[in-house]
């Protein structure tokens, strides 16, 4: 993959015409993403849980461009339910060029299930959003360019990431949770890249480098209450540059299928987008077909790629 030195989210084409969907559009790295891609002229759908919050996140994109087209779309990735309806509406009557998949929760204390049963952490950050991209699948087919961007974490590398417990069943720790939950994004974007080699698909994967985002909100003993401020003022970056990696994917005229994009600077936790190390095994074909698979079983959604996109 091509890079360009120094780039910043000035150097995006106009993107007039183009329609981006942002899940957890309400939010931290999501909305920074949202006004950037808005502020170079694409329509954006703000996906999230609260109709209230996706209005107040609709107001500060237009906030900062006037004339920014803004849509919002109540998207619950913990219930398959919620999921279905969403993406229902979107493949029935638009066109997506960009699908970012961004929502996410992490360190969550005890293990929990979604409305269906699943794991918490991995059923919304992966499992919510295969379900979700299968069922969305004919907008983004409508597309002459489309492409997917799924952000993922440096927590992917974590040897507590494997996917061989992928619901926690015989063990449970938050932070493992949110790794395998990150690989997983990893796995199925790779394996989403060799199933649409053939077509004008772009499937891509980002890490964000470290930011203070709502993701760090269910830290709930004294150590996280104390560590967390003192994280946020010395490691972590902001939002917006967060988002980097997210507009680099999604715009970039230099990234080719299937590239795993994260920020440049020191430990890769901000700066201008780079190439990243995958995790080991990651581009394994043969554990891509697992996770897909197991992703459909456990869904109860089959991913049909050449699913019609005529309105």
């Amino acid at each position: 993959m091509t890079t360009v030195n120094h780039w910043t989210p000035d150097d995006m084409p106009d993107l007039t015409g183009r329609t981006a969907l942002i899940t957890g559009g309400n939010s931290g790295i999501g909305l920074e993403t949202a006004r950037a891609l808005a502020r170079h002229g694409a329509r954006v759908i703000l996906a999230g849980r609260s109709r209230a919050k996706l209005g107040q996140a609709a107001e500060a994109v237009r906030a900062a461009t006037p004339e920014a087209r803004t849509d919002t779309l109540v998207l619950d990735l913990s219930d398959l339910s919620s999921v279905r309806d969403a993406a229902t509406r979107i493949a029935e009557t638009e066109t997506v060029d960009l699908l970012l998949n961004n929502a996410g929760v992490m360190n969550l204390p005890e293990r929990r299930t979604t409305h269906d049963g699943l794991e918490m952490t991995v059923g919304t950050n992966h499992l919510g959003h295969f379900a979700f991209d299968a069922q969305v699948w004919p907008a983004v087919r409508r597309s002459s360019a489309p492409r997917v961007v799924t952000v993922s974490a440096i927590a992917a590398r974590w040897p507590m990431g494997r996917l061989d417990d992928l619901m926690s069943e015989k063990s449970y720790r938050a932070m493992g949770a949110y790794a395998k939950s990150k690989r997983a994004n990893i796995v199925y974007t790779l394996e989403l890249a060799r199933r649409t080699a053939s077509s004008p698909v772009k499937a891509l994967v980002v890490h964000p480098g470290s930011a203070m985002t709502g993701l760090q909100q269910h830290g709930t003993d004294t150590l996280s209450r104390m560590v967390t401020p003192i994280a946020a003022r010395l490691l972590m970056g902001s939002a917006e540059g967060a988002a980097w990696p997210s507009l680099y994917a999604a715009t970039s005229p230099y990234v080719q299928s299937g590239a795993f994009i994260g920020p440049a600077g020191r430990d890769q936790t901000s700066g201008t987008p780079k190439p990243a190390k995958l995790p080991t095994g990651a581009d394994d074909p043969a554990e891509g077909r697992r996770l897909w698979a197991a992703s459909e079983q456990l869904t109860g959604v089959p991913f049909d790629l050449e699913a019609g996109a005529a309105l």
